[in-house]
């Protein structure tokens, strides 16, 4: 999981020339907390735990705004820059 998350954040540096440091990507980036919420969930989700991979899926969309559904599959490197109201 440690890696994953240093990976999200190599790729946020790749790829946002405004990204200045890791604690501020960990703090300050709602995308890469919609994700890290849905690898989450999407594990949940792949295990067949009941209700709580729709809970964690709604929480992340109360907290950021961004709506990813449990069950969707997303890539190692994926980058969300401005995610308000993405579906």
């Amino acid at each position: 999981m440690l890696r994953g998350i240093r990976e999200q954040i190599e790729t946020i540096f790749q790829r946002d020339p405004a990204a200045r440091s890791t604690l501020e990507i960990l703090v300050c980036y709602p995308g890469l907390h919609a994700i890290l919420l849905h690898r989450v969930a999407h594990a949940l989700y792949r295990w067949h735990v009941p209700f709580f991979p729709r809970v964690i899926s709604a929480f992340s969309r109360f907290v950021t705004g961004i709506e990813i559904h449990p069950g969707a599959i997303i890539g190692r490197r994926f980058f969300i820059d401005h995610g308000m109201g993405v579906v």
